[in-house]
C-alpha cells in the first residue's frame, strides 16, 4: 500500500432544492409499471444470480451480521431495543420435575421479542416516505396500522441474493476506520474501483466498510445509533445508481454520513436511494471478518444471499447476511 498521504475530495453541502432535483434525475417510478414494488431489485436478473454463484469458488462463509441479543447496539431511547430472548421452557422445567422430568422425551421452548431494524437489517421501500410519497407513486395510505400494503419487504423475499462487492475505503487508505462525518463520494469509489480493477455495475450489492461498527463495538457503543458517523454521501450515492446497482449496505446505523450533506432534509441519501431510485438499504452489517479475507486474497467479489424474513408487511427485517467466496 502507497505510503503517499490520503488525498480525499472535500466533504460537500447541498440545499435541498439540489437534493431533490437530483432525486427526480434518479427517478425510477413507473420504469417497471405503476404496480412495481422491486424497485432497484429488477436490475438482478436470474443470470446474474446464477453467475454470482459460480463466485463461491473456496466455499468460504462469512456470516455479516452482528448477534441478535441484548448486547446490541440500541440504546433503548427510541421504540428500537435490542432483541430480547426469552425462554418459555428450558432445562430448569425438567429439573423441577425430578426424577419425571428426566424420563422419556422433553423439550425446551423460546421466543424473542425485537423491533425489526434493531440489528443488522434491510429497510423496505415502505419505511421512507418524502413530501408523502414512498417509492412508485406511493402514498401514507400504504402502511396502515395492520402493515404495508405496497413496498413491504416481502417483495424481496427471493431477490436478494446476487453478486457482492466490498468497498474498503479505509484500508485504501491505511487508516482503521473512517472519522464521523467522513463522506463517501464519487471519486470516492472511482479511486476504490480503479486501485482494484474491479467494477461495480448493474444488478450488484455493494457493501460499504467504514470500520465505524468494528470502533464502537471496541470503544463502547456509545452514539452509535443516530450519532455522527461516515457513510455514504449524496455524490456516492449517485455514482452507484447510474451504475444501476441493486442495493448498498453498510456497517453503520443509517448507511449515510452524518452529520447530513443537506440539514434540511436530514437524511438525504435515504430520499434519493429509496424514495426515488427504489434502491434498498442494508445496515449495521458486520464486515469485519470478510474485509480481513479480501484484503488477504486480493477478492472482493462475492455471491450474497441475504434474504429477509417473509414478514407479512413489513417495514424492514433482520437478517443474516452471508458472503460466501
Amino acid at each position: 500500500m502507497s505510503n503517499e498521504p490520503a488525498r480525499r475530495a472535500p466533504r460537500q453541502t447541498y440545499t435541498a432544492d439540489e437534493v431533490l432535483r437530483l432525486a427526480e434525475e434518479l427517478r425510477t417510478w413507473g420504469r417497471w409499471g405503476p404496480d412495481d414494488e422491486l424497485g432497484a431489485a429488477n436490475w438482478t436478473t436470474p443470470a446474474m444470480v446464477s453467475a454470482a454463484a459460480g463466485l463461491a469458488r473456496r466455499g468460504q462463509i462469512f456470516s455479516l451480521a452482528i448477534p441478535m441479543d441484548r448486547t446490541g447496539p440500541q440504546s433503548g431511547r427510541t421504540a428500537r431495543v435490542n432483541p430480547q430472548h426469552v425462554m418459555f421452557k428450558h432445562g430448569g422445567d425438567m429439573l423441577a420435575d425430578g426424577e419425571a422430568g428426566l424420563r422419556g422425551m422433553r423439550s425446551t421452548d423460546d421466543a424473542v421479542y425485537m423491533p425489526l431494524q434493531a440489528s443488522t437489517q434491510w429497510d423496505a421501500l415502505c419505511h421512507i416516505f418524502y413530501d408523502g410519497k414512498a417509492y412508485n407513486d406511493r402514498g401514507p395510505e400504504s402502511v396502515t396500522s395492520a402493515g404495508a400494503k405496497h413496498n413491504s419487504i416481502t417483495s424481496i423475499k427471493e431477490r436478494a441474493a446476487g453478486r457482492g462487492v466490498l468497498v474498503d475505503l479505509p484500508r485504501l487508505l491505511d487508516v482503521p476506520w473512517l472519522e464521523p462525518g467522513d463522506s463517501i463520494g464519487a471519486e470516492d469509489l472511482e479511486r476504490w474501483t480503479g486501485h482494484h480493477g474491479v467494477t461495480i455495475g448493474e444488478g450488484d450489492f455493494v457493501l460499504l466498510r467504514t470500520g465505524h461498527l468494528e470502533r464502537r463495538r471496541a470503544e463502547g457503543w456509545g452514539d452509535y445509533v443516530a450519532g455522527a458517523a461516515p457513510g455514504l454521501g449524496l455524490s456516492g450515492a449517485e455514482w452507484l445508481v447510474r451504475r444501476r446497482i441493486a442495493a448498498v449496505a453498510s456497517d453503520t446505523w443509517g448507511l449515510e454520513v452524518l452529520p447530513s450533506e443537506c440539514p434540511d432534509i436530514g437524511h438525504p441519501v435515504h430520499v434519493v436511494l429509496m424514495v426515488n431510485a427504489g434502491v434498498r438499504i442494508g445496515e449495521i452489517w458486520d464486515l469485519e471478518a470478510l474485509s480481513e479475507d479480501c484484503a488477504h486474497d486480493g477478492v472482493h467479489e462475492f455471491f450474497l444471499v441475504a434474504q429477509p424474513l417473509p414478514i407479512t408487511g413489513a417495514v424492514g427485517s433482520p437478517i443474516n447476511p452471508i458472503a460466501i467466496k
